[in-house]
């Protein structure tokens, strides 16, 4: 059985924005929070609706699709130079 995302993206749901599936929360405010410095926990405090389990979901799915993008760019560097 596939694995069910945990980012839900409908244009007819907020206007296409990415959410936490099964809420109505955008993703984008986790990232907000935590790059200006606030704990995850406020973030949860002020987005009842979100788990903890899909705050730290979306942060791992982020953090390796850095990590491929990253390579991809290294790889591309290294083949133009060649």
């Amino acid at each position: 059985m596939p694995e069910k995302s945990i980012i839900d993206r409908s244009p007819n749901g907020m206007s296409g924005t990415p959410v936490f599936r099964g809420t109505r929360v955008p993703v984008q405010p986790l990232f907000d929070y935590l790059e200006a410095g606030d704990p995850l926990a406020e973030f949860l405090d002020d987005f009842p609706t979100v788990t903890r389990e899909q705050a730290l979901e979306v942060l791992e799915l982020r953090n390796t699709t850095n990590k491929f993008v990253a390579t991809k760019l290294r790889w591309h560097i290294l083949k133009s130079k060649i």
